[in-house]
């Protein structure tokens, strides 16, 4: 395995609250993996350890190479992240926004010009780069934050909750871009609570009130736990972890 994320008994408190707890995996380059658990399960606070944006209490963990406790700013270089609310200015527009996270990647001008036109050619958006961010439909907002996140060519990319809130069809477009993404050798460690995109991914961790529950394909955990879908799953881990 050539592996780009590496975590060993990677802990975070939060006082006497313990968020994540002895977490440990590993993560291959150019694979979807799957970030599962219900809101309040650990997820979010995870992925920020990993993306160097929290420190954690405990443990070790590595990111493209960094550790994540003295290496952070190097992680975020070789890093994309989109978060919960896309991170696009809607007072922008399109182009605006994509110049403006060009440079915070320190591409030159000329990369930014051809990153975008790469960019609106994927997905069919360049009759509205001249339209502000909050008059794009959610779904175009979506995919655009996504690519946008891409723009540096990172290793490794990092998308929090990224289809909550859309329609199953949008849904499904934006998991063909991360399917093309993966392709390309760019790992996507995914984070959601839609147990059906658990079988878009090649391999699932399950979080279960801040510990992982179980990590593997998808197929092998329903052959496991006699499922015929990740939420039924899902609903066993969370049932076995009860008093």
């Amino acid at each position: 395995m050539n592996t780009v994320i590496h975590t060993h008994h990677l802990t975070k408190c939060f006082g006497t609250f313990t968020a994540v707890e002895d977490l440990s995996f590993k993560v291959a380059r150019g694979e979807i993996f799957g970030f599962l658990g219900a809101n309040g399960a650990g997820k979010t606070t995870a992925i920020r350890m990993l993306c160097g944006l929290l420190k954690p209490t405990s443990g070790a963990a590595s990111v493209a190479g960094f550790n994540v406790f003295t290496q952070s700013e190097q992680i975020k270089r070789h890093i994309g992240y989109m978060c919960q609310r896309f991170s696009l200015y809607e007072d922008l527009t399109v182009a605006e926004n994509i110049a403006f996270y060009g440079g915070i990647y320190g591409l030159s001008r000329k990369e930014i010009r051809l990153r975008s036109e790469q960019l609106y050619a994927r997905i069919d958006l360049a009759h509205a780069r001249h339209t502000l961010i909050r008059d794009l439909p959610l779904g175009w907002r979506q995919k655009l934050a996504f690519l946008s996140s891409l723009l540096h060519r990172p290793e490794i990319v990092f998308l929090d909750e990224p289809t909550s809130g859309v329609d199953p069809i949008t849904r499904r477009q934006f998991w063909n871009l991360i399917y093309e993404t993966a392709e390309e050798g760019i790992t996507v460690f995914v984070t959601t609570h839609y147990m059906d995109e658990a079988e878009y991914c090649h391999r699932v961790l399950v979080m279960v009130a801040g510990r992982m529950a179980a990590l593997d394909s998808p197929e092998a955990l329903k052959r496991q736990y006699g499922a015929t879908g990740m939420n039924e799953v899902f609903l066993a881990l969370v049932r076995s972890e009860q008093p």
